[in-house]
C-alpha cells in the first residue's frame, strides 16, 4: 500500500491557496488531568494550574490551563488539513495566547495560509499558516505563525 493511500488528496503544497481561511472539523475540551499532569511534568511550578484554593480568590475565579497545552492542542487540531503530508515542521513564531483557557473549555481551530514558497528541495515546498484558536464562547484564545514543509503532489502523490 502507498503511504498516499493513508493521507488525505487535498492537502499537498499544491492545494494551498494564500489567504484561504481553512475551518478545522474538530473541537477538544480540555480535561483537567491532561492540564495538571503536563504542568507538573515540565516542573511548571505556577500554582494557578494546579491550586483550585488559591484560584477561587483569584480574578478568573478557577485554575488556569498551561498555556503550553493550549498551543499544543490548537496546533494539534490544525495538524489533519495542515501538516497530514508534512515533510517536517521548520518553525513557531508570533505565538499570543490571547486569553486565559480553563479546566472545562473547549478549542477549535481556524488557519489561514499566509504564503507559499519553494523550498530548495524539489519535492516539496514550504506554506506559513496563521493558526487561530477560539473557546466555545467563540473568544480568541490563540494564535501563531507556523511554516511547515509539505510534499508536492507531482511528486508524493498518485499517479
Amino acid at each position: 500500500m502507498k503511504v498516499s493511500a493513508l493521507t488525505g488528496k487535498n492537502n499537498y503544497f499544491e492545494d494551498f491557496t494564500v489567504g484561504e481561511v481553512l475551518r478545522h472539523a474538530r473541537g477538544k475540551t480540555v480535561e483537567p488531568l491532561e492540564q495538571v499532569w503536563i504542568t507538573n511534568v515540565t516542573m511548571n511550578t505556577a500554582e494557578g494550574h494546579f491550586n483550585e484554593h488559591l484560584m477561587k480568590s483569584s480574578p478568573w475565579g478557577k485554575r488556569l490551563g498551561f498555556g503550553g497545552v493550549t498551543i499544543s492542542m490548537c496546533i494539534g487540531l490544525a495538524a489533519q488539513d495542515t501538516a497530514e503530508n508534512a515533510l517536517m515542521e521548520m518553525g513557531l513564531h508570533k505565538i499570543r495566547l490571547k486569553a486565559p483557557v480553563h479546566h472545562g473549555d473547549t478549542l477549535y481551530c481556524y488557519s489561514e495560509v499566509l504564503e507559499k514558497t519553494d523550498a530548495e528541495q524539489p519535492d516539496a515546498g514550504i506554506v506559513r499558516f496563521k493558526h487561530y484558536g477560539v473557546n466555545q464562547d467563540d473568544k480568541h484564545v490563540f494564535e501563531g505563525e507556523r511554516w511547515v514543509l509539505i510534499k508536492r503532489r507531482s511528486h508524493w502523490g498518485d499517479k
